[in-house]
This record gives C-alpha cells, sequence and structure tokens, in this order.
C-alpha cells in the first residue's frame, strides 16, 4: 500500500486469559488499515485465531482494547470465515449462504439480491441450488466466502480458509480471493501458518511469538498487484519468502524484542 491511509480498528494491549488459566495473548498492539490484506502469521497456539475471534466479537479480550475509528461500527461489518466451511447439509447454497441476512430479518427481495451477488462474486452462481453434499472442498469454502460476504462486510477475517485443501485448489482459491479483494475493495486479516501463503497474498505481514502471543514484527511486501504465477516462480517472491522465514524463526526463538 503506498502511502497513509486511514486505521480502521486498532488493538491496543489486548490480552487474553482463558478460563483454565491458559494465557493465549499478552500485550497485543495492531493497527489494521482500510482496504489492506494483512496475514497473521506464526506458530499454531499462538493465538492468531483468538486475535480474529475478538476483532470479531465472538470472544472478549481479558485486558486492552479494540477501538474501531468509526464509531458507527456493527455488528455486519465484520465477516468471518473459518478454517471448515461450517455449511448445513440439509440447506441448499443458496439457503446456507442467506443464514445472516434471515438471522438479521432482512426482507426477502433485498435477501435474495444480496444472496445472487454474493454467489456471483465467487463463480457459484450456478449451484445455488445444490446441496453441500455436491460440492467439491474448495466449492464448500467458496460457499462459506459467500456468506460472509453477503452482509457486505467493511471488514473480512479469514481462519487459515484453505489449509486443509489440495495444493492445485488452494493456489487457484487463493488467485481467485485476491481478485475478489481486489473487485470489492474490502480490508482482510488472513490468519496463515503458511510463508509461502503469505508471502504470496499480503501487502502487511504481521509475526507473532509462540503463547503467550504477541505481534514481535511486521514486514511489508512490496510486490505489485496483481500476482499470478510469474510472481509465485519469481526471485523476488523467493527472497521475500526467505525473509519472512528468517523473522519467523528469530520469533520462535524469542530473539526479536516486541
Amino acid at each position: 500500500m503506498t502511502g497513509p491511509a486511514s486505521a480502521i480498528l486498532t488493538l491496543r494491549g489486548v490480552g487474553k486469559t482463558f478460563d483454565n488459566g491458559t494465557v493465549a495473548l499478552r500485550g497485543v498492539d495492531l493497527s489494521i488499515r482500510e482496504g489492506e490484506f494483512v496475514s497473521l502469521l506464526g506458530p499454531s497456539g499462538c493465538g492468531k485465531s483468538t486475535v480474529l475471534r475478538i476483532i470479531a466479537g465472538l470472544a472478549r479480550a481479558s485486558e486492552g482494547s479494540v477501538e474501531w475509528v468509526d464509531r458507527k461500527h456493527k455488528t455486519g461489518d465484520v465477516g468471518f470465515v473459518f478454517q471448515e466451511p461450517t455449511l448445513m447439509p440439509w440447506a441448499t447454497v443458496e439457503r446456507n449462504v442467506r443464514l445472516p441476512l434471515d438471522l438479521a430479518g432482512v426482507d426477502d427481495k433485498r435477501a435474495s439480491e444480496a444472496v445472487r451477488k454474493a454467489l456471483t462474486s465467487v463463480g457459484l452462481s450456478d449451484f445455488a441450488r445444490a446441496y453441500p453434499r455436491e460440492l467439491s472442498g474448495g466449492m464448500k469454502m467458496r460457499v462459506s466466502i459467500a456468506r460472509a460476504l453477503v452482509t457486505d462486510p467493511r471488514l473480512l477475517l479469514m481462519d487459515e480458509p484453505f489449509a486443509a485443501l489440495d495444493e492445485i485448489t488452494r493456489f487457484k482459491l487463493n488467485n481467485d480471493l485476491l481478485a475478489l479483494w481486489h473487485m470489492l475493495g474490502r480490508t482482510v486479516i488472513f490468519v496463515t501458518h503458511s510463508v509461502f501463503e503469505s508471502v504470496y497474498l499480503s501487502q502487511r505481514i504481521v509475526l507473532m511469538t509462540p503463547r503467550p502471543g504477541r505481534v514481535c514484527a511486521e514486514l511489508a511486501i512490496d510486490a505489485p498487484y496483481p500476482r499470478d504465477e510469474r510472481f509465485r516462480t519469481s526471485a523476488d517472491y523467493a527472497g521475500y519468502c526467505r525473509r519472512v522465514s528468517e523473522a519467523l524463526e528469530k520469533a520462535m526463538s524469542g530473539a526479536i524484542d516486541a
């Protein structure tokens, strides 16, 4: 991202201690700018998913605060894509995507149009009447993304959505996600364990330490968009991956100070 951009939200000193005494997060400071694509990268159990859940309001911070710059922030301003598609097997694709609107009491005409747009955006217009059992793993995740987008959120939170998919499908969905991000202009926070995925997708990578998780470094990925297979096989991509891998190794060893 070139030039200064306004923040959409800021985490200040966020900590999370679970009821069993586990300290998941401690002193997390992070600002997210409007329209950017940010990846949270760190080892398993470092609290990446917990950060997303706190931002989404699905969990409460034990300390610190999440400050939205726009005081008119509403629950529907956040879309969440979980690690698993979590689709209702007895409902069609259309009904699965429509669920957030039904829960919000949106009228039928507006809901139908919103579902149509969301399915079009993920390339599933022809599968509105299909059931989850008839879909591939990648298609199920597309339905999950459409469901997150159907409320027209300002912020899209994605918790390792492609981790369980095969490499070919994952690469394809990475490309489709970047195209969708460019088309919609939404802010995305993407959790991943993969250095390679984070470099390919992101404008900025936020590195977190092992538990208790904290932000220990941020790295800018200045490669231009659109990104494609030429970037994935380029020397620039390899160089960014090496830098991020080295920083992650330092974070894991505690060599980076917050």
